[in-house]
């Protein structure tokens, strides 16, 4: 028999998860939000449940309790159910941030509870009723042991693939996250912008590179970053380094330091990957200085 899920926080997660988990055979025994139609709302998707905004309402059955509240409310949230006694002994307490470790929800903890994070590495628009948002991805999943095992459950019932993580370092975690998504956007920006002043329209920005990022996502996935490293920077050549670094100063200054940060940390890529040798590497750095 599956543990029975009350849901702290209606947001897109906590009602992403209060649809997935329900159609995965949980019974979810309680929903609870700061404002009460949140906790409405999902309840109209999965059948009346007990609805509040006081969390401790829902939370003193559950086996499960997931804090889906704004990081910022975790802690303070956790600590109120637990002044309240509304964590029973022996259940566990997960918490859905990327950047938070487990050990915010040490309150929890003090009242007999298990404590940990399951976190989807996944960006929810909104609730979605024709297609699982977790199916294939992958849920990062850190804690006390009977807590990441019910976490790893869970996330295999709603068809991911749960990944652990070390507690201490869940923030590196979160970071590698910003990196591989927030800050890619960043990077391909600066290159439709160096594509628009090289005459290509904007509207064909993405057409134009879109093969070439494709090919190298395949590489790095074949044979890992530092092998697919190619370019100017792997092959050695610092005249046409040179030459970038002329063209951006003088057309797109403000993007320079940008170039450089980025032509700095390549050249240790081409170092790991044995592109090139220290001396084409001291070359390299001593020009992308600032």
């Amino acid at each position: 028999m599956k543990p029975q899920i009350a849901i702290v926080g209606c947001g897109r997660v906590g009602t992403a998860l209060a649809v997935w988990l329900h159609r995965a055979g949980y019974p979810i025994c309680g929903l609870a939000s700061r404002r009460l139609q949140s906790a409405e709302a999902v309840a109209s998707l999965i059948g009346p449940r007990p609805c509040s905004q006081e969390p401790q309402a829902v939370t003193t059955e559950a086996d499960v309790v997931f804090i889906t509240t704004p990081d910022g409310a975790i802690e303070a949230v956790c600590r109120q159910i637990a002044a309240a006694d509304g964590f029973r002994a022996g259940s566990v307490v997960l918490h859905c941030s990327g950047a938070l470790p487990s050990t915010i929800l040490a309150a929890a903890g003090q009242s007999g509870a298990w404590v940990g994070s399951l976190h989807p590495l996944q960006s929810f628009a909104g609730p979605s009723l024709d297609r699982n948002p977790f199916a294939g991805i992958i849920v990062s999943v850190e804690g006390d042991g009977p807590a990441l095992k019910a976490a790893e459950a869970m996330a295999v019932d709603l068809q991911a693939h749960p990944q652990h993580i070390l507690t201490e370092a869940k923030t590196l975690y979160h970071a590698a996250a910003v990196v591989a998504s927030n800050y890619l956007v960043t990077l391909l920006d600066l290159a439709f912008t160096l594509l628009k002043q090289a005459g290509v329209a904007p509207r064909d920005a993405h057409g134009v590179l879109r093969p070439l990022i494709d090919g190298t996502l395949a590489n790095i996935a074949r044979i890992g970053p530092p092998a697919a490293l190619t370019g100017p920077v792997a092959r050695g050549d610092a005249q046409t380094v040179g030459h970038h670094l002329q063209a951006i100063g003088a057309r797109n200054p403000e993007s320079l330091a940008l170039y450089r940060a980025l032509g700095i940390a390549t050249v240790d890529v081409a170092e790991k990957g044995e592109h090139i040798d220290t001396a084409q590497a001291a070359a390299l750095r001593r020009l992308m200085k600032p």
